[in-house]
């Protein structure tokens, strides 16, 4: 047995996705969590929020072992995750109806319902937080939920659905599934329930009238203008391209910075990814990093022969057309570009099939109001970058994404608006009223 082997994760079979298809659906039709009061939900939710908080050392420890991704990384971005389930626990103790202004003698009020049996599929990038930011809100609505784990990266996910029934989520309200992309599409194919897996899913849930959101591809610009802060601003990029070694749906990948601080900028930016000295050389120059690692770590002997690694890397100048400035490498590379004006900086970030995030950098208040206004992205920061809130709408523009994560948006998207008429006429008007036969009916409604 190899050292790096951490457990054995059975694949679920088509048997196992029809019976856990049908126990969820069962489950949600008993009522004991989909009709359960509101405010028991969210007391659920609650202890789930500090179940999970007791465990955050943990599970950033499985996240590492089944990712690679760096420790001091994983404790840093779960230490936040219970704030998601904390915010849709309080979303649901808050949450209000309304009654609509109908006309005539009748009260008609709107309550948001749960959708059903609700499938999720999560990537291997951040398996435990995506997951929570989707689950969260699910069980929040009432929902029977059934996430499809990355098969890279599954242990996490039924790690935490273990968790959630000891502190009260109904058996067969939250189950996971481990496979592959064949699991996915027996989920997407049931009655019940990356860009080119998510344009098939699509096609899959939509013949089955299927509601259906995905987060998908991203290509973010990072603009730098000359105004900028130059030292927040190489932070703030360094950390947007090359935090989780790029493999993020947000990485900042298109730098694109102001000509009149190119050679302030871009050497300092280097330095950041250990490059001590940049040049100005010709279209497509590997300004850093550009090979795969080999040898000896420096840190811990780590052999990088034996795997595949990548160095940071900075590449200049390149043309629009290339694949590199339109394609999502999903790694930690990055393209940088100059540009004069603040028309062509816009032209430059809007270049792109994609519109999940961008950032952009600059003290000027008014270039900040004005130029996120016309970005295409439906995640914009202004001398920040990657920052996230269990109450800001995260989603994207174009081929990013149908739909929202966080916030109200992702509460109302897995559930459904019931709308509920009562005639409080009394009985001797309603006879009169609402005889739409009569001989001497005079102005009778329609509708």
């Amino acid at each position: 047995m190899e050292n790096n082997f951490v457990c054995a994760v059975e694949v679920a079979s088509e048997r196992d996705v029809k019976q856990t298809v049908a126990g969820a659906q069962s489950v949600f039709r008993a009522g004991t969590w989909s009709k359960a009061p509101a405010i028991e939900r969210s007391k659920v939710l609650t202890r789930l929020a500090r179940a999970l908080e007791e465990r955050i050392p943990e599970f950033a420890e499985i996240e590492t072992l089944q990712t690679g991704r760096a420790i001091r990384e994983m404790k840093a971005q779960l230490t936040r995750l219970p704030e998601w389930i904390d915010y849709y626990a309080a979303l649901l103790r808050t949450s209000q109806g309304f009654v609509a202004p109908t006309q005539g003698k009748l009260l008609n009020y709107v309550q948001r319902v749960p959708l059903g049996v609700v499938a999720q599929i999560t990537p291997f990038n951040h398996p435990l937080l995506i997951a929570v930011k989707k689950i969260a809100p699910a069980l929040a609505a009432g929902n029977s939920v059934i996430v499809k784990p990355s098969e890279l990266a599954p242990i996490s996910v039924l790690e935490f659905s273990r968790m959630a029934e000891t502190v009260g989520v109904p058996s067969g309200v939250l189950s996971v599934l481990p496979g592959f992309g064949e699991t996915a599409q027996l989920l997407a194919q049931n009655p019940l329930a990356g860009t080119q897996t998510g344009r098939l899913l699509g096609g899959t849930v939509g013949h089955n009238l299927a509601m259906f959101t995905a987060e998908l591809g991203g290509k973010a610009p990072i603009v730098v203008f000359e105004d900028a802060d130059i030292s927040s601003a190489v932070n703030g990029a360094a950390f947007a391209a090359f935090v989780a070694s790029g493999q993020t749906c947000v990485s900042g990948t298109r730098l694109i910075v102001s000509e009149a601080i190119w050679d302030t900028f871009m050497p300092l930016f280097l330095q950041k990814t250990g490059e001590h000295s940049a040049k100005n050389g010709k279209p497509g120059d590997v300004l850093t990093g550009g090979r795969r690692m080999t040898g000896k770590s420096e840190l811990d002997g780590f052999d990088f022969d034996g795997g595949s690694f990548f160095p940071p890397t900075v590449i200049a100048n390149i043309a629009t057309s290339d694949p590199l400035w339109q394609e999502e490498i999903f790694g930690p590379v990055v393209v940088a570009k100059r540009f004069s004006t603040e028309d062509e900086a816009i032209a430059l970030a809007n270049d792109s099939k994609y519109g999940l995030g961008a950032s952009i950098w600059t003290q000027n208040l008014s270039r900040a109001h004005r130029v996120s206004a016309v970005i295409e992205a439906g995640l914009c920061w202004v001398n920040s970058a990657h920052r996230n809130d269990p109450s800001s709408p995260w989603g994207g523009m174009k081929e990013s994404g149908i739909g929202r994560e966080n916030g109200i948006e992702a509460f109302e998207s897995y559930s459904q608006s019931k709308s509920t008429i009562i005639n409080i006429a009394p009985p001797v008007e309603s006879r009169k009223a609402d005889d739409w036969f009569a001989e001497d009916a005079e102005g009778k409604r329609y509708g």
